[in-house]
């Protein structure tokens, strides 16, 4: 059958079609996406901003026309952190809901690296033992472990590059201090469920998921995403490391020459490597492997672990 996914996330908007089937691997049929970075929209207590919600219904009412010329049978529409921690959320979903049709779901910072767990899990296999899987979204951090198809534990923190960003910078480049105080508290927010994590034991096989992780490992030399889905890519911590430092003394408009990186993103990759930087460390990580499925598949792959059997 033909699915729709409508992400709403922190930095990104994006309607997914694919042709999907129990027992066989989702295959992308078009995208459409926007950077309309909704966090940005949360102004006076964490309120989504009339603006931003005005937008978010305009994407989706896009998305719904565009779902129908793709012949789409069935959408699933989820939210993430943005829109979770919204002190006015659910008022807007119910606007939006009565406006358009669509019910979307909010996801925990929980249900999230579960399911992203869930869609590495199913791209690398058994063969793979226990994995360990970071993913650093626009308002989170997720980290889960385990040895089956749900993990033994998953740890939501709220250290997404787009929230440091916001949050902890105010030039261009940041002065020093707010990158060292930006660092303490990533590590200090880290350090804290490092143990929750690896008491279950230390990770076979250490995965990364995000285009936060995808853009550190193609500045640090891993295979551009024109090469396709199934080009081994890693980013060693050694790289990183190094990259990280680099990025503190770059502008925004230099960061953004850099290959596979878009002007959007660019403000939010210094923040974004600091916390990737911190992860890889305090977990003890010498290479991460990057997985190009992450929470949008994990959500399809549940679905479709549901339907009937054929």
């Amino acid at each position: 059958m033909r699915l729709g996914v409508l992400d709403i996330g922190s930095n990104t908007v994006h309607l997914l079609v694919v042709d999907a089937h129990r027992g066989a691997q989702p295959l992308p049929a078009y995208s459409h996406k926007a950077e309309m970075r909704l966090a940005e929209h949360l102004h006076d207590g964490d309120t989504l901003s009339t603006q931003g919600e005005r937008e978010l219904r305009r994407f989706i009412e896009e998305s719904l026309r565009i779902a129908e010329d793709k012949g789409v049978e069935d959408i699933m529409a989820f939210a993430t952190s943005a829109v979770r921690e919204a002190s006015n959320g659910e008022d807007v979903l119910g606007r939006l809901r009565d406006a358009t049709g669509v019910d979307l779901q909010v996801l925990s910072g929980q249900d999230e690296a579960r399911l992203t767990f869930l869609a590495v899990r199913r791209w690398f296999g058994w063969s793979s033992g226990r994995l360990l899987v970071v993913d650093i979204g626009g308002g989170s951090l997720e980290i889960a472990s385990g040895v089956e198809e749900a993990p033994d534990v998953a740890v939501s923190l709220p250290l997404g590059a787009g929230r440091m960003t916001r949050r902890w910078f105010t030039g261009d480049p940041p002065p020093a201090v707010e990158v060292r105080d930006l660092r303490r508290q990533v590590r200090a927010q880290i350090g804290r469920v490092v143990g929750d994590v690896v008491k279950y034991g230390r990770a076979d096989h250490a995965v990364a998921t995000s285009k936060t992780f995808k853009q550190l490992a193609r500045i640090a030399g891993a295979a551009p995403s024109a090469e396709g889905p199934y080009v081994r890519r890693t980013l060693s911590h050694k790289n990183l490391s190094n990259w990280t430092e680099r990025l503190t003394s770059m502008t925004n408009a230099q960061r953004a020459g850099l290959p596979g990186v878009s002007s959007g993103r660019a403000p939010q990759l210094l923040a974004g490597a600091i916390v990737a930087d911190a992860t890889m460390d305090l977990f003890e990580l010498g290479e991460l492997e990057i997985c190009p499925w992450a929470l949008r598949e994990g959500v399809i792959l549940r679905r479709l672990d549901g339907m009937p059997g054929t």
